[in-house]
Parts: C-alpha cells; sequence; structure tokens
C-alpha cells in the first residue's frame, strides 16, 4: 500500500461496510473561532478515501479553525510528487499540504521541495510515535504522520481453524500452492517480513550482500504462492471463498470482511504486523505555511486521530493511551504488538537493483 494505498476497490468495499467503525464524531479540540477568510488547499487520495474525509473531517476542522478546505484528489504513487516538483519551478502549489506516501515523500525532502514546520506551532505531535515526526538538520519539520495501516497475516477460519502465529508459518510445506501475497516488494514489504522472521531484524537489509541473503531466503516461498496480487480484490473473494486460504492482507479490510460474516481472520503474528503510513508535507511554493501548521496540528490530535480510526478505519498515529477508543475499536485497526516498519530509505536509495533482483529472484 506504500505505492497503491487506497484502491477503489477497496474503498468501495470500506464505504459499504463503514458502520463497522460509526462510532460517533469525537469532541471538538479546538475554540470555535470566528470564520476569517482563510483557505487551504489539501490534497488526499481520491475516490471513496477522499469522500470520508469531505464529509467527516474537513467540515468540523472548518467549524472549529475558521480555515476553509478546497480538498484536491491526488495520486498515491510519485506521480503527485512530479507534478509538485513542476509547480513549483513556476512558483506554484497545486495543494499546500499533500498527503503523500513515504517513498516519495523521503525524495521530496532530498530535493527539498517541503517547507520546513516551526515545531512550536504543532505541539499535537508530541502525542504521535516519534517515527512519524520528520525534520530537517536545521530541527524544522519536513512531514507529519497523516495516518497509518496495517499488513497482517490473514486465514481463512474454515480451512484453517487454528490462527497461525508467525509469518515464518508461511513457509511451511503444508501451506504448499495456498498463499496470496502482495507482487511488488515496495508495498508487500515481505523483505523486511523475512529479515524479522528469520534474521532478528532488519539490520540485515543495510547491506547489498545482506538484502541478496535475505531474498534467497524469500524465494522458498514460491512453491507456497498461488497468487502475486496487485488489486485487493484479487485475493478478498478467494479469500473469502477458501480457494487461496492465506496470505497477507490489509487487517482493516479482512475485520470488515469478518464483521460482515466470511470465515475471514486477521492476525497479528508475533513479529508484529507490518505499520505503513502516509504523511502530511507542505509545499515550498505555498503561501498558507501558518494555516498548513493549523491543520497539521489539527490532524495530529489524538481525539482526530480516534475519529479517523472511527469513520475512515485507519490506524492511529497516536499512542493508543492518548485516545479514548475502546478496546473493540483499537482491535479493529491496530495492535499493541510492535509493529515491523518498512524499511523506506532502502527503496529510495536501491530502488532499481532491487526492482530487478526481486523480478529476478521472486516473482520471474
Amino acid at each position: 500500500m506504500a505505492v497503491r494505498i487506497y484502491t477503489p476497490s477497496r474503498r468501495t468495499f470500506l464505504a459499504g461496510t463503514g458502520a463497522a467503525f460509526a462510532a460517533g464524531a469525537a469532541a471538538s479540540v479546538f475554540p470555535t473561532r470566528a470564520r476569517a477568510q482563510r483557505s487551504l488547499k489539501v490534497g488526499v487520495y481520491g475516490g471513496y478515501f477522499q469522500d470520508s474525509f469531505d464529509e467527516h473531517i474537513f467540515p468540523d476542522f472548518t467549524r472549529d479553525t475558521g480555515i476553509e478546505i478546497e480538498s484536491v484528489s491526488v495520486p498515491t504513487g510519485e506521480a503527485w510528487l512530479v507534478q509538485l516538483q513542476n509547480a513549483a519551478r513556476a512558483g506554484q502549489a497545486p495543494a499546500d499540504v499533500s498527503m503523500m506516501a513515504n517513498t516519495p515523500r523521503l525524495k521530496g525532502v532530498n530535493a527539498e521541495l517541503f517547507a520546513g514546520l516551526n515545531p512550536e506551532n504543532l505541539p499535537n505531535t508530541q502525542y504521535l510515535f516519534p517515527h512519524f515526526v520528520n525534520e530537517y538538520d536545521d530541527g524544522t519539520v519536513s512531514g507529519v504522520g497523516a495516518l497509518s495501516w496495517y499488513i497482517t497475516l490473514v486465514s481463512n477460519t474454515d480451512v484453517y481453524p487454528d490462527a497461525p502465529e508467525s509469518w515464518a508459518d508461511m513457509w511451511n510445506e503444508e501451506h504448499r500452492d495456498r498463499l496470496g501475497l502482495l507482487a511488488l516488494e515496495t508495498n508487500s514489504f515481505l523483505l523486511e517480513i523475512t529479515a524479522t522472521a528469520f534474521f532478528g531484524g532488519t539490520d540485515i537489509l543495510q547491506t547489498e550482500e545482506g538484502i541478496i541473503e535475505v531474498l534467497e531466503k524469500l524465494s522458498e516461498i514460491r512453491p507456497n504462492v498461488q497468487l502475486w496480487y496487485r488489486d485487493e480484490g484479487q485475493l478478498q473473494q478467494a479469500l473469502q471463498s477458501g480457494e487461496i486460504p492465506m496470505g497477507q492482507y490489509y487487517h482493516d479490510v479482512a475485520t470488515l470482511a469478518a464483521a460482515d460474516g466470511f470465515p475471514v481472520r486477521s492476525t497479528f503474528p508475533k513479529e508484529g504486523g507490518v505499520l505503513d503510513s502516509g504523511s502530511w508535507v507542505v509545499s515550498r511554493a505555498s503561501d498558507r505555511v501558518e494555516e498548513s501548521e493549523v491543520f497539521i496540528n489539527y490532524m495530529s490530535d489524538p481525539e482526530i486521530q480516534a475519529k479517523l480510526a472511527r469513520r475512515v478505519g485507519t490506524a492511529p498515529t497516536v499512542e493508543r493511551e492518548h485516545t479514548d477508543l475502546t478496546d473493540e475499536e483499537f482491535a479493529a485497526v491496530s495492535s499493541d504488538i510492535e509493529p515491523i516498519i518498512p524499511a523506506y530509505d532502502m527503496y529510495m536509495e536501491r530502488g532499481d537493483w532491487l526492482s530487478d533482483r526481486w523480478t529476478s529472484m521472486i516473482t520471474g
């Protein structure tokens, strides 16, 4: 999901079963202000995801701050980064604030495309997990975690009455030709999963020699894979029917399927689920940095993160203790088990090299 975070199929599914998260709007976290002639263009992923923000998030932000929001639909991959770069050369900002996946965000940081935000104007970031607050060398903030989601080990309960316990279970011979796995190295994070399950963590991925060693171990899973999927819908139906009874999938969607009565289980393995995320960044070409800081601070508030969990189905970027989510609401989107964090730097620094070896050793 780093590249294709909210596909139409996924948003359609979430929209159709979103009542599972509709536990009521969070209380206002800012005193109501008089209307001001201030506005902000906010870029979010399109389709049903954008619809959720337009309906549940932006109107309350405007009510609480007096800042009008113009919602801009943006693509999820690097295409939006390229558009922002081209616009910035002309001194323009197609969006003041943008939601951006982490690999293109890192490229934008290296190109100094994003404004450095004043941390004193972002007090709510104190509640975020540290890895969600990214800084330039001068201490200004280059990006702030917007929302996150988990990839977990899923299984069909009719085929597997007992839940798997470890990512390493996917390598067992009993699962031959039974797995569905994400097809791309940049959104499956199978390298990080393999490194954590068999090599004690992701440190081994810091060198090309280590990456090759992990790829060789990962290649042993190939006889067990029936489907390398790119579209979530490909696995969804097969998992529900038991045709492909195990694999990796998105925790929120699997949980919704279970709530709808399908024999689907989402398990956080003992090594942790993979926690992926998107960040808020501000174009250097924007003349609305102050308004952008108000927006990002607002979105970092624990009450708003809880609302996102209930209304949009995303995992909070803040520590659970700061939210009012019930055990059931929290379990629907997250876990207390320490997560596996994707090695985003690896994909940025070794992208072409890694893509070639992924194709030749894993999916080719």
